[in-house]
């Protein structure tokens, strides 16, 4: 069962790092680029291709982790999988408290007349999605040397 769990987690982890990873090299450019009206489209049209798939991937790579904490074999697996778990949990935090609110402000938005305040949210969401990003790479550090540890 251990195994299974460990594979659950390494591949929503690994999904999750690659979505996010796509978002920071290519998405986040792209869109900064952009003037504000068709920012505001592009977002949009961006935005409604992850939901539901994103927050599914990481809540079963959370709760596979924190499974792996609860019931693996060994100390460290059960140390490692809390700790991959909780950060993934992290990633889920900065995504509802940060991210999502301004995904919310920018789909409420009337493109053609924009607030003054407009690049200060489009730099704070790539701030957010970059600290999420990374605590996403740090738990798929941690749920490798998890796998490690369980193969050896």
């Amino acid at each position: 069962m251990s195994e299974i769990l460990m594979l659950i987690a390494l591949m929503g982890n690994a999904i999750a790092v690659g979505v996010f990873s796509a978002t920071v090299l290519g998405g986040v450019p792209l869109l900064l680029a952009l003037p504000g009206e068709q920012y505001v489209h592009a977002h949009g049209f961006l935005a409604t291709r992850y939901d539901p798939f994103m927050p599914i991937t990481i809540l079963l790579t959370v709760l596979a982790d924190l499974a792996l904490a609860a019931a693996g074999p060994g100390t460290a697996l059960r140390l490692l999988g809390g700790a991959a778990g909780l950060v993934m949990a992290s990633v889920i935090t900065v995504s509802i408290t940060k991210n999502v609110p301004i995904n919310h402000w920018v789909a409420a938005q009337d493109p053609a007349s924009l607030p003054a305040d407009w690049p200060e949210r489009r730099s704070r969401w790539r701030r957010w999605n970059a600290v999420r990003s990374a605590l996403a790479l740090s738990a798929l550090a941690v749920n490798l040397a998890a796998a490690v540890v369980l193969i050896m």
